[in-house]
């Protein structure tokens, strides 16, 4: 593996720096919760936060892995669908920016947006609007986009689109690419699980889940048993336990890697997105399933230190530091 192209929801991120949390009532906004919403209430919800700091970033679950991919030195490319506003123009041009190969189309809807706001104690409540990104089918894929590259990474989200999710796989698997997928949530997995359970047994090759996802998947109770039957419908399991790390799992071989302790625990979105990137980068390079684990852990352990998803080179530096340090053995989990 040595060239990864993602799919997934194309979504910018907004993060508002809230002076206090009086916009979560006056707009019933549970604290900490994730609401999507139409458009509507989104540009009513943007208005209302005018004049405060913010920031806008790459978002998507996808789009996190693969843009932190991009990061650690992979060559990448992302598939996904934007509004024709100043919102898609700044994805494709972030995207260009870090060298990813932009495989991205343009909707009749606003660009998928995701507004974060970010209270004075650093708890994120997200209002998203999907837009555009909904409008990604199965009917705009062609074979052709899938060629130069070695693995498909699929964000579990796109399950809402059961023809697109599978369409994606079928021609990757044509190609003779790998497919990933992240399971997403446990939730999504409840709803959609025989259809998923019939993708990763057709398509799928790696599998990354949390213990939620995992339990829900495979009805079983202990993460290493889960961890088991996922292995027997794909090449390559991975299985998130929290603090306690990850349990993976190829062929006959399982290993257990820890966690990197963060100096400090901020916001834990986006980490299981990062854990992707740093263990798919791993492949790439052609390391053990424990170098990849340890990789996984230490971006993920990176990204819960910040708020969002985005952080500077100065943190940059240090992961590729201790990524050079796995990589001669010297670091591991």
């Amino acid at each position: 593996m040595k060239r990864v192209i993602g799919i997934g929801n194309a979504l910018t991120d907004m993060l508002v720096n809230l002076k206090t949390d009086s916009v979560l009532g006056r707009f019933e906004l549970p604290k900490g919760s994730m609401n999507l919403v139409d458009s509507r209430l989104q540009t009513e919800i943007s208005k209302s936060v005018a004049g405060l700091p913010y920031s806008l970033s790459l978002g998507g679950s996808a789009g996190n892995t693969i843009r932190a991919m991009a990061q650690l030195g992979c060559r990448v490319g992302f598939i996904g669908k934007v509004g024709r506003d100043t919102t898609g123009d700044f994805f494709i041009q972030a995207l260009d920016n870090l060298g990813i190969e932009p495989v991205v189309f343009r909707g009749t809807e606003r660009s998928g947006k995701c507004v974060s706001l970010i209270s004075p104690d650093g708890e994120r409540t997200m209002v998203t609007h999907l837009g555009a990104a909904l409008e990604l089918g199965a009917e705009e894929l062609d074979p052709a986009i899938f060629g130069g590259y070695d693995c498909l990474y699929v964000e579990g989200y796109l399950v809402q689109n059961h023809e697109l999710i599978r369409r994606a796989m079928q021609m990757a698997k044509e190609r003779g690419l790998q497919v990933a997928i992240d399971l997403a949530s446990f939730n999504i997995v409840a709803e959609n699980l025989e259809f998923l359970r019939d993708l990763v047994s057709q398509y799928v090759d790696i599998v990354f889940a949390n213990e939620d996802e995992a339990k829900t998947f495979t009805c079983e109770s202990e993460p290493l048993n889960a961890l088991q039957a996922i292995s027997q419908m794909t090449h390559l399991a991975v299985v998130k336990i929290g603090t306690k790390g990850a349990l993976i799992k190829q062929g006959d071989e399982v290993v257990h890697v820890g966690i990197m302790a963060a100096a400090k625990r901020v916001d834990t979105t986006g980490a299981g997105d990062f854990y992707a990137a740093g263990f798919l980068s791993g492949l790439c390079d052609g390391l053990s399933l424990r170098q990849c684990g340890t990789i996984g852990a230490i971006t993920a352990g990176k990204v819960i230190e910040v708020v969002g998803t985005t952080f500077g080179e100065e943190a940059w530096t240090d992961i590729h530091r201790l990524v050079c340090k796995v990589k001669n053995e010297k670091y591991l989990f």
